[in-house]
């Protein structure tokens, strides 16, 4: 049984115009499904906007879909109210994008860590600080930096209170939203090593939402594309960069800089993204898939299993790779 299940999970959002009167709906997540076993790490890819955060505040219980099901370890998480979350607070938790705005900026790092501990009854009173000094040790800071607020540290050093409070309550899966974005490339790596060394320990499972393909490739074990709210090709890590056999996979693996000066530029994209709130018919990517025909624009893939567990939704996947730099 899979740690967590995700089925078929849709999430829209009411547009207003300027003057507050309604201009449509934006499809944030549509309609995605996807599985996540112990100890692995799935990798959640995509531009901007398509619908990452979302998914994961989604599985969170932090937004409530339109329809669709979460289920953790076979229990059915949609649809709980707060007090029947809680149990399952302690075992997901979630590391924010923005390490700043995540952390209250009127409380100490070492109440920051207190407070979960508190609410889940994980401590006694008095190992209380015993247990904030080594959480605080475990991500590389030091017992000096308990009494500090949010706003004296660092990008990478909140980042490691953000992960020192996900780790607090010893969860089994984590959410982690674009961890290392933020942050310098030495202090990404270090955030990552980090991240693997936990996961080693603990047999934690992480759900690893980022844009940077490299990054991705580094720390995952699967792989999922998103565009524009779907779902679009699912594969293991190796396997997608590879053989990736969706138009808009290519795309993003001929966006990854290579340090090779002589490596061939590749050809960026044509077209802009078309507008979640009006999107086009048929596949999605087709205004801007070099392999578009009419039955691309009339028809929308399905996401289908082309075999060795690789799922994609492409009416020509098995022609996709022509474009392909090789790294």
């Amino acid at each position: 049984m899979p740690l967590l299940e995700v089925k078929n999970l849709r999430k829209s959002f009411r547009v207003n115009d300027s003057l507050g009167r309604s201009a449509g709906q934006l499809v944030a997540v549509d309609n995605i499904s996807f599985q996540l076993n112990k100890g692995e790490t799935l990798g959640l890819v995509g531009e901007s906007g398509c619908g990452k955060s979302t998914t994961g505040k989604l599985i969170m219980q932090l937004l409530h879909p339109d329809s669709g099901e979460v289920y953790f370890s076979g229990d059915k998480l949609t649809q709980l109210n707060p007090a029947q979350m809680r149990p399952y607070r302690r075992r997901m938790q979630m590391i924010f994008q923005d390490p700043f705005s995540s952390l209250n900026p009127r409380m100490t790092v070492g109440s920051i860590l207190t407070e979960p501990l508190q609410i889940h009854r994980l401590v006694p009173s008095r190992q209380m600080r015993d247990r904030v000094i080594e959480l605080l040790e475990k991500v590389g800071l030091s017992a000096q930096h308990e009494l500090r607020y949010p706003h004296e540290f660092s990008g990478g050093q909140r980042q490691r209170i953000g992960i020192a409070r996900a780790l607090a309550v010893e969860p089994e899966l984590i959410i982690a939203d674009e961890p290392v974005s933020a942050l310098d490339l030495s202090v990404q790596a270090q955030i990552l090593n980090l991240l693997e060394g936990f996961q080693r320990e603990n047999t934690l499972s992480y759900l690893f939402i980022a844009h940077d393909l490299a990054v991705i490739e580094h720390v995952s074990d699967r792989v999922a594309v998103m565009y524009l709210g779907k779902i679009v090709e699912l594969t293991g890590a190796d396997e997608l960069y590879r053989n990736p056999r969706h138009p808009y996979t290519e795309a993003l693996l001929n966006a990854v800089p290579s340090p090779d000066p002589d490596h061939p530029r590749p050809k960026a994209l044509s077209g802009e993204i078309p507008s979640p709130v009006n999107p086009p018919s048929g596949c999605y990517f087709h205004p801007r898939c070099p392999y578009a025909d009419d039955l691309c624009r009339q028809q929308e893939p399905p996401l289908v299993d082309i075999g060795e567990d690789h799922q994609v939704a492409c009416h020509h996947s098995d022609q996709v790779g022509r474009y392909l730099l090789k790294k």
